[in-house]
């Protein structure tokens, strides 16, 4: 490895301050031929939708916020220098503390070059924290961490920084289309996409100049391989580089790191999904989301529709018609066709949680771009049923698979010795559940997505609006202005597709009644200090079923699966946390034998009860016997099913 390939490139600009600036400075489409290089140009117009800052929503008392604090002490409690062990050692350096467990060091792991991503996550996680209470513990750690890479950085001589074994060889074996054992661009993602957190949500300065350094070092080092060796190379898994890097370009206009973001993008999925063609069997399902993450993001650096169109036909295709009711997919981490659903729908290792994780990120982009209801819809119901669902309430620990398997039980994390892919977006999932509940055009126009009790206050407007809910426990919010002045402001209030029906009252008068679930409502007036706007719903039974499989079906009961809530049956006590790697994805507990539905799918949803608990029902079993029905996100520490296969009823 020498100096000259992993040096720093000379020519640096200054970060850009302005958001809407960085999504102006634009270049044109990148070719899709034998020579993949950006040209001047220009960058995709500003999307129609903005987010809200995080400091400008604060939750309220909600299973949300509590889920908030788990993780934010759960951050509190690791220990940067734990996670930087690996990081000094390639870089030449004593460590300070010794390493923690699990992907961070098991031996099991040493060929897979995963050391190193959690510090990435941990990064994303504590600028994330950081930006939505301003506590200042969590930018104090962003900020040690960035000194403690760049002074990495100074120790190697080089821009790279990573913590995976044999560190820089194993890079140059990569770059060199010599076979490797590892995934060593996945796991750099994770620390560039830390890093661009920390420079963008915490203000960190340090942080902003190593991965500029770090990005700098990767334009040299990939440049001298043709487009032919560089789509070879991407056949090894490798995050959303194109991702981080359409970010970057976004952000310092630096041509360098657009064409860059173009080569990793790669073309063996963009070409079919761009064509709208479906050749996702097979595929290992979360190498993909963030390659399709990142297409979009090249869309805003390029203004290249193709990029835009493939993001788009595969959202769809995954979130439309590869779904299970949970917004989860896959089995063993792969995507499989649909026509075997019921081969494959009863794997303990079937949703992965970092890929629901990432298929939020992608809905989130694409819903700023397009603000269909349809995004807010899914949206909606994989937060509840794969990342609500994916946290231990009483530790904050973190699920990797949610399977169907009846019977199965929720499997979380050790605070030291696991450290999966899951366990880091895990850290991320829920510090950010305030970034999609409100979203606005950049004028005078909101959109209200999420029902959740949390305050907004909208600088731009001078105006606060404080919702109040105890959704999903009734399918009734109530939004209050506080204004100072009257306020002309259009509300855009989701219709969501599970409520037949949607009415709105303004001050106790209806004003609307809408029969379009799946829409928005827009409710246009000059506003006043304290009026309230509230929006009655109606959540009914439904079924969930994939049609290869009408003989197996899931109850849901608005945008929540019901699971059957089974006990702990033959389960010893701390049974679901996992120490052992080699099992994360299944635990092998005592035989278990679930109850069994007969009969038809309609004639069971008719027949189940309500109880004198909110969100609670029962269903008589083949043999008679009452299963409990609750919501799967708040399953935990108990056997539960979510999918049952339906027997034929005997007379």
């Amino acid at each position: 490895m020498t100096e000259r390939v992993f040096g720093v490139a000379h020519s640096r600009r200054a970060l850009l301050g302005s958001a809407a600036a960085l999504i102006a400075a634009g270049t044109a489409p990148i070719a899709w031929g034998s020579a993949a290089r950006a040209a001047p140009g220009r960058a995709a117009a500003a999307p129609p939708l903005q987010p809200f800052d995080l400091a400008e929503v604060t939750l309220d008392e909600s299973p949300f916020l509590h889920a908030q604090r788990r993780t934010e002490a759960y951050l509190l409690r690791l220990e940067p220098d734990r996670m930087l062990h690996n990081f000094r050692v390639n870089a030449g350096l004593p460590p300070k503390a010794p390493v923690y467990g699990g992907w961070e060091s098991e031996p099991l792991w040493e060929d897979i070059a995963c050391q190193g991503h959690t510090l990435g996550h941990y990064l994303s996680a504590c600028a994330l924290a950081w930006r939505s209470t301003h506590d200042p513990r969590y930018r104090d750690r962003v900020d040690y961490i960035a000194q403690e890479l760049a002074a990495c950085q100074a120790a190697s001589g080089t821009g790279l920084v990573c913590a995976f074994p044999k560190g820089p060889a194993l890079i140059a074996a990569h770059l060199r289309g010599e076979p490797i054992g590892g995934v060593p661009w996945y796991t750099l993602h994770k620390i560039f996409a830390g890093l661009r957190d920390g420079a963008t949500l915490a203000d960190s300065d340090t942080a902003r100049a190593v991965l500029i350094r770090l990005a700098d070092w990767a334009v040299v080092a990939t440049r001298p391989l043709s487009d032919a060796a560089f789509e070879t190379m991407l056949e090894t898994e490798h995050g959303g580089m194109n991702e981080v890097l359409a970010d970057l370009y976004l952000m310092t206009g630096n041509e360098a790191y657009r064409t860059l973001a173009g080569r990793f993008s790669h073309k063996a999925l963009l070409v079919p999904l761009a064509a709208g063609q479906d050749r996702l069997d097979g595929l290992h399902a979360n190498t993909q989301i963030p390659k399709v993450i990142g297409f979009e993001r090249v869309y805003a650096a390029t203004g290249d529709t193709r990029y835009r169109d493939a993001a788009g036909f595969f959202w769809k295709t995954v979130a439309l018609t590869r779904s299970f009711a949970t917004g989860g997919h896959g089995d063993n981490e792969h995507f499989f066709p649909m026509a075997d659903f019921g081969r494959h729908v009863f794997s303990a290792k079937g949703s992965e949680t970092c890929g629901q994780h990432n298929m939020l990120k992608l809905t989130r982009a694409l819903f700023l771009q397009d603000p269909q209801a349809a995004y807010a819809d899914f949206y909606e119901r994989t937060l509840y049923n794969g990342i609500l669902a994916s946290q231990d309430p009483d530790t904050g620990m973190a699920t990797y698979f949610q399977g169907a398997r009846p019977g199965y039980m929720k499997l979380y994390h050790t605070p030291e010795h696991s450290f999966w892919c899951c366990t880091g977006t895990g850290m991320e999932n829920h510090v950010k559940y305030r970034d999609s509940i409100y979203f606005h055009d950049g004028a005078e126009t909101l959109w209200v997505n999420l029902f959740i009790p949390s305050t907004l206050r909208w600088t731009a407007q001078d105006a606060v609006l404080a919702q109040t809910t105890r959704f999903p426990d009734e399918p009734v919010t109530r939004l209050r202005w506080t204004l100072k002045r009257p306020t002309a402001l259009t509300l855009k209030l989701r219709h969501p597709r599970w409520s037949p029906q949607l009415e709105l009252w303004v001050n106790d008068a209806r004003v609307a009644r809408s029969s379009a679930p799946g829409s928005y409502l827009t409710l246009a007036r000059t506003w006043r200090d304290g009026d309230l706007i509230e929006m009655r719903m109606a959540m009914h039974v439904g079924l969930s079923q994939a049609p290869a499989s009408p003989d197996i079906v899931a109850f849901t009961y608005g945008p929540l699966v019901l699971a059957g809530a089974l006990g702990r049956a033959g389960l010893a006590p701390g049974a679901d946390l996992v120490v052992n790697e080699r099992n994360y994805g299944g635990y092998n507990d005592t035989p278990f034998t679930p109850p069994a539905l007969s009969g038809d799918a309609a004639t069971l949803a008719a027949a189940i009860r309500p109880t004198a608990q909110p969100l609670e029902f029962t269903l008589r079993a083949a043999d008679g016997q009452p299963i409990r029905l609750i919501p799967y996100h708040r399953i935990a520490h108990e056997r539960y099913a979510t999918y049952w296969p339906l027997q034929p009823q005997t007379a």
